[in-house]
């Protein structure tokens, strides 16, 4: 295990589908430096390598104790608030934090002992929409307009200082909720029996879709309901099914 102090438990930096492997040593360094050690790889392009130890420098542990999975949602699965980077105006808009705001809410949660995904996309076109949607915020970092484009790092750099300017600048108190919040697994699942059921009660249309789970997914995002409210959701659902069914035989 790292041999730093982790200043954020549960607070993961995830990295999608890493070019570079020097990309990921930075990174692991800019990370060590905020007191972050718990880095995730999703299908990265070339790991294990020894440049990526060589540029981590001092962070050589956060490196080697990166965990590797094969997907997003693999990577996002016990996470209850999951915020994603994001360069480009959206279609749809999302709700949209800025590195200040960003670090105040991640301080925040970890505070609450929530688990936390931070997701920063591939070097050449970032994250993808249909991973961006799986976000609750996006995080944006201004930059001048003759050249916008940041290193992978160096956006790892921004965003880990604005969470450790968070925790030490005492961040807002959150109201203490009665049960936890639903993480991104349980949701994932609630937004495929969502779409399933409203193919079902034919509301929702397949071949047209005009952006229809795109807008639910980001409504159930923004009110983060916790365990028992999308138990109580999924219970709707399956009463829906049950006298859909009934009516139809």
């Amino acid at each position: 295990m790292s041999d730093v102090a982790n200043l954020f438990p549960g607070v993961k930096v995830i990295l999608i589908e890493t070019s570079h492997p020097g990309n990921i040593g930075a990174a692991a360094r800019a990370m060590k430096n905020m007191g972050l050690t718990e880095l995730v790889l999703v299908n990265p392009h070339d790991y294990p390598n020894q440049k990526s130890i060589f540029r981590a420098v001092s962070a050589g542990d956060v490196v080697r104790d990166a965990q590797v999975v094969g997907s997003v949602d693999e990577a996002i699965a016990d996470c209850q608030l999951v915020i994603g980077t994001s360069a480009r105006d959206r279609r749809v808009p999302w709700p949209m934090l800025s590195p200040r705001e960003c670090g105040v809410r991640v301080a925040a949660a970890a505070e609450a002992s929530q688990k936390v995904g931070l997701m920063f996309g591939r070097e050449s076109r970032g994250l993808k929409n249909e991973e961006l949607q799986k976000c609750h915020y996006h995080v944006n970092i201004p930059t001048g307009e003759a050249y916008s484009s940041l290193n992978l790092a160096m956006a790892v750099q921004v965003i880990t200082y604005e969470i450790l300017q968070g925790k030490q600048g005492n961040p807002e108190v959150q109201v203490e909720w009665d049960r936890p919040f639903a993480d991104a697994a349980a949701m994932e699942h609630f937004f495929v029996h969502l779409e399933e059921t409203l193919i079902q009660v034919d509301f929702h249309d397949e071949d047209n879709p005009r952006r229809l789970m795109t807008r639910l997914r980001r409504l159930f995002n923004r009110i983060q309901p916790d365990q028992m409210e999308v138990q109580i959701l999924r219970g709707i659902l399956n009463a829906i099914n049950r006298l859909h069914k009934r009516i139809s035989s």
